[in-house]
């Protein structure tokens, strides 16, 4: 890289990530930005709630408890700071920021934007009657929160206009990034590699420690580093190819497979990635170690979005009480099922003799016993578990009847199996089912605003024409077990992999541990078999999309997530498992590949014992 550097570090991921993430970068970071990544879908809704009881509530405290303590060094290095922690409160995070930066002495121009907050248009919604864009559905009757996903553009003008701070509402997690670089190299709404360039490096940093081997599959080459990870800085070049790195010293890795794994994280079809600035390609990214823990990344294309911004509401669809217990001996996981479908169905004779309706909805997993693998469990652990966690799950429209189900669990063990404990919270409580409803609404139909220390600055209309040339599909490489013999191993000993939800839909990314291993990979890991794979949760069909610039394919899950997010039953309601689990897959490789002295080496195998 030769020419002007820019230095952003990632210091969180989500509401709730550790608050150490901004002093290690304002420390030991050296960074131009730092950036925080605090929004999922539901927390908008909690976030309005909280804002309905407080006006000066709505925004995610987290932020400024991470950035307080480090005021004085953030204005001495001239760290610029941008965030989505407003939430559904902006102008009242901006205004104990301020507050608390008077205590320290200091003082920052700080900048807002607005706009993304739509639920004063819910007449103009109602009467457009947009339907859910992932399943055709209706809008609801009422919503509890209604934002768009904006894009880098306000964040880019505010900054343009000396803002030190912006705080944003609800944007795409990557504009966090893609704000700042476009505002250091003047990158213009027609250049959409570069903002796609842009894009991909607030991706591989929106989740923090993610990056930086903080969930790598090889997690035994980083464990020794969990207690003081290092946070993520990447380091921008004008030609939109940048670097992955971490603070020196810091534990984890930064690697091609690390930054992969990011990469493929929770992103649907890699070569039509919507965002509100550029629609993304990142088939033929490519990921060099260009020196210990630094990784450069290059080759992310784009083309010009759509007119509409995604928006997300959510709603309130009844309660769920969720529990669970631990049952130890012989026989456990019988005894877990055993224990949990008697609970259900006492209740369920209880509510009915008091009028009450039945459950919407049951979800019983135990836990040790590999329920959530389906067919794929292995019969030793199936029955023969001596210690499982038997969870519970229940839906219903009445909170009451659910307090039914509270109460018989109090004590249970009083009166059924010997084992059972770890009943460490007491009565499980109803709490509000909050599902999402996403669509597509025109920017021009949306007021983006952007304030900075009381005046208004004008924000560029984000462009609406959508380009028409869809790129070519890459060629899946083909692939032939030569003659000969065979041999069986798990598919981790040939892919890393990572997985997440978007809604009710997971996306399970493989990664190739060497290109040699792509082609088979393509051969046998098709849509079909990981449908079988996940056939006891899949509604939908699976997709499959490849990334040959680093040999990794995407697996696209419809429908298989019970709802997804709160609105799941599941233990894994975020298919934050799925990938972990499918690495035990057996794939069938030459057997020369196993032989001493061939080029597999099993993960679990250190090299030379193999």
């Amino acid at each position: 890289m030769s020419g002007k550097v820019v230095r952003i570090g990632g210091a969180s991921a989500a509401w709730g990530d550790t608050v150490l993430g901004a002093g290690q970068l304002v420390r030991q970071g050296a960074v131009d930005y730092l950036v925080g990544d605090y929004l999922a879908e539901v927390t908008m809704a909690i976030l309005a709630r909280m804002r309905a009881k407080d006006p000066q509530a709505g925004f995610i405290p987290d932020w400024l408890a991470s950035v307080k303590p480090h005021l004085s060094e953030i204005k001495r290095q001239g760290i610029r700071l941008v965030t989505n922690a407003g939430g559904m409160n902006p102008a009242a995070l901006r205004d104990a920021f301020q507050a608390a930066a008077a205590e320290a002495g200091l003082a920052f121009r700080v900048a807002v934007i607005t706009g993304d907050d739509l639920s004063a248009q819910q007449d103009a919604l109602r009467a457009a009657a947009p339907r859910e864009m992932f399943t055709g559905a209706a809008l609801p009757a009422r919503l509890a929160s209604c934002n768009a996903y904006l894009g880098a553009r306000p964040i880019a003008a505010a900054l343009a206009e000396g803002a030190e701070v912006v705080i944003t509402g609800r944007c795409v997690d990557s504009a966090l990034v893609l704000g700042p670089l476009m505002h250091e190299f003047g990158w213009g709404p027609d250049d959409h590699d570069l903002l796609a360039a842009g894009s991909l490096a607030g991706h591989v940093i929106e989740c923090g420690a993610q990056a930086t081997g903080g969930l790598f599959t090889d997690w035994r080459a980083v464990a020794d580093g969990w207690d003081d990870m290092g946070f993520p800085v990447i380091e921008c070049a004008a030609d939109g190819s940048f670097v992955v790195t971490k603070p020196e010293g810091t534990g984890g890795m930064v690697t091609p497979a690390t930054v992969a794994e990011q990469i493929v994280y929770e992103i649907g079809d890699p070569q039509t990635y919507h965002l509100p600035d550029v629609i993304c390609d990142f088939a033929d990214v490519r990921l060099e170690q260009a020196g210990p823990d630094r990784v450069l990344v290059r080759g992310a294309r784009g083309r010009a979005p759509g007119p509409d911004y995604k928006v997300c509401a959510t709603w309130a669809d009844g309660f769920r009480l969720m529990t669970t217990y631990l049952i130890a001996g012989f026989e456990a996981a019988g005894k877990g099922r055993a224990t949990a479908q008697a609970l259900v169905r006492r209740t369920q004779r209880i509510m009915a003799a008091r009028g009450m309706a039945d459950y919407r909805e049951v979800s019983i997993e135990v836990i040790g016993a590999e329920d959530t693998w389906g067919a794929q469990a292995r019969d030793d652990l199936r029955d023969g578990a001596r210690e499982v966690v038997v969870k519970i799950g229940l839906r219903h429209d009445d909170p009451k009847a659910l307090e039914v189900f509270a109460r018989e669990f109090a004590h249970p063990g009083v009166s059924m199996a010997q084992g059972l404990t770890g009943v460490l919270h007491g009565r499980p409580k109803p709490a509000p089912v909050v599902r999402v409803f996403s669509f597509l609404w025109p920017k021009a139909q949306v007021a983006v605003a952007a304030d900075l220390d009381g005046r208004a600055i004008e924000v560029p209309d984000v462009p609406a024409a959508a380009s028409s040339d869809a790129p070519a599909l890459p060629p899946m490489p083909g692939y032939t077990l030569p003659p000969g013999d065979t041999a069986t191993v798990p598919l981790r000993a040939l892919a890393w992999g990572r997985s997440g939800d978007k809604g009710d839909d997971a996306n399970i990314g493989l990664i190739a541990r060497r290109a040699e291993y792509f082609p088979l990979l393509c051969a046998q890991m098709t849509d079909d078999r990981v449908a079988a794979f996940f056939a006891h949760y899949l509604q939908g069909g699976v997709t499959r999309y490849a990334l040959p610039g680093f040999h990794a394919l995407n697996f696209h899950l419809r429908a298989v997530l019970g709802g997804g997010g709160s609105a799941s039953l599941r233990y894994d309601p975020q298919a934050k498992t799925y990938a972990q689990m499918l690495l035990d897959l057996p794939v069938t490789v030459p057997a020369s590949w196993v032989a001493p002295g061939g080029m597999l080496v099993r993960p679990e195998v250190p090299a030379g014992q193999d």
